[in-house]
C-alpha cells in the first residue's frame, strides 16, 4: 500500500512508521523535517508544513495514495484543510482522535466506541471532538471515506508515561523518586488506568489500513491490562530499585494550587478511572491483542532513559513546586488536627 503519515515522528506515529517500513509498505512522511524519519529505509520524505496548505497542495498534486493518515490535527479547522488536500487523493483518511473526549465522567466505566463524546475539563478533547464531527458530515453527505481512531495514554522506549509531571518531562519525578523524596500521585492512587505501548498501537493501527469494515468507524485501541495509578508508579519505582514514596493528592488540590494547567489533564482526563472495551478493534482487525505487559515495557522503558543523559532534563521549578504542595497539604492537615485535638 501506499500510505502518507502526516506527523509520522512522534510517540505514535513513529511506532506506525517503523512497523510498515518492516512490512514494505510504501510510506511518505509529510513533517517539516526537524525529527529524523530518515533512519527507516524505504520512506519517502516530504518536507513541508502542514499548516502551509499552498505548499503541501504543490507537494502531493500528482499523488494518490491508499491511505492518509493525520497524527499532528487538533481543531476543526486542520481536517477542513485535509479534505481540501486528500478528498479524492486517497482511498482512506485516518484522524487519530483521542479517549480523552469520552465523556467525563463516565456514566459506566467500560468504555466502548458507542460511548458518549463530551469533556468539559479540556479544551483538547472538545476539539477532537469538533474534529470527529466535521468528519462524519464529510463521510456522510460527500463520501469520504474517513476512519477515526482514539487512542489512549501510549508510551515509548524513551517516554516515562506519569499522571503528575513538570513542563520538561517526566525526569524529574524520576529523580525524585531515585532520591527518596515523596512523588505526588493524583487522587489517592486507586483509580485505574491503561497503559499501551506505541508498538502494540501500531499493530492494531496497521490493520485498519485499507480495511474496508474500517471506513466510516470509529475505534479506540488500547491494551486490555488495567492498572491502578499506585501500581504504575510502583513498576516504576521498582525498575529503579527503589521504594516509592508515594504522596496522594487529590486531583481538586492540584489543580487549585496554580503554577501548572492540571485541569484538563486531570480532571478531564486522568483522575477518571477507565477500562476499555477493545472488542471492535479485535472484531475489525482479526488477531490484535496488545502483548507488551507494562512492567516489562517500562522496563525497556526505563532502561533507554537511564542510559541516555538527553532523556535526563532536570526540572527544578517543578521540583520546589512538588515540595511546595507536599508541605502545603501536610500542614493543612496539621492544622486540623491540632484544632480538633485542642477542642477535643
Amino acid at each position: 500500500m501506499k500510505i502518507l503519515l502526516i506527523g509520522g515522528t512522534g510517540i505514535i506515529s513513529s511506532a506506525v512508521t517503523k512497523l510498515l517500513c518492516e512490512r514494505g509498505e510504501e510510506v511518505y512522511l509529510l513533517n517539516r523535517g526537524k525529527r529524523g524519519g530518515g533512519e527507516y529505509d524505504g520512506v519517502v520524505n516530504l518536507i513541508a508544513d502542514v499548516r502551509d496548505e499552498s505548499q503541501v497542495e504543490a507537494i502531493v498534486k500528482d499523488l494518490q495514495f491508499d491511505a492518509v493518515a493525520d497524527f499532528i490535527a487538533f481543531a476543526p479547522s486542520d481536517v477542513e484543510r485535509d479534505y481540501r488536500l486528500f478528498a479524492g487523493r486517497t482511498k482512506q483518511y485516518i484522524f487519530i482522535s483521542s479517549a480523552s473526549a469520552y465523556q467525563k465522567p463516565l456514566s459506566d466505566f467500560r468504555i466502548t466506541e458507542s460511548t458518549p463524546l463530551a469533556n468539559p475539563h479540556w479544551e483538547y478533547s472538545r476539539n477532537k471532538i469538533a474534529c470527529e464531527e466535521r468528519l462524519m458530515r464529510y463521510y456522510r453527505e460527500e463520501g469520504f471515506p474517513i476512519t477515526i481512531v482514539r487512542p489512549s495514554h501510549t508510551y515509548s522506549e524513551n517516554y516515562i508515561p506519569l499522571g503528575v509531571h513538570g513542563r520538561n518531562g517526566s525526569w524529574q519525578v524520576v529523580a525524585r523518586m531515585i532520591a527518596g523524596k515523596p512523588v505526588i500521585i493524583h487522587g489517592d492512587g486507586s483509580s485505574l488506568w491503561t497503559m499501551t505501548h506505541n508498538s502494540d498501537f501500531a499493530k492494531g493501527f496497521a490493520g485498519l489500513l485499507g480495511n474496508l469494515h474500517a471506513i466510516g468507524e470509529a475505534v479506540h485501541i488500547t491494551s486490555d491490562e488495567t492498572l491502578s495509578w499506585d501500581q504504575v508508579y510502583s513498576a516504576i519505582a521498582g525498575v529503579l530499585g527503589v521504594k516509592l514514596n508515594a504522596a496522594h493528592i487529590s486531583s481538586d488540590f492540584l489543580c487549585a494550587c496554580g503554577g501548572y494547567d492540571f485541569r484538563g489533564g486531570l480532571l478531564g482526563d486522568k483522575a477518571v478511572s477507565v477500562v476499555f472495551d477493545n472488542s471492535k478493534i479485535k472484531r475489525l482487525v482479526p488477531g490484535f491483542v496488545a502483548t507488551k505487559r507494562f512492567d516489562q515495557g517500562i522496563a525497556e522503558t526505563m532502561k533507554y532513559v537511564l542510559s541516555h543523559p538527553e532523556c535526563q532534563t532536570p526540572d527544578e521549578e517543578f521540583d520546589h513546586w512538588c515540595d511546595a504542595v507536599i508541605a502545603a497539604q501536610t500542614a493543612a492537615a496539621a492544622t486540623v488536627r491540632d484544632r480538633f485535638t485542642v477542642m477535643s
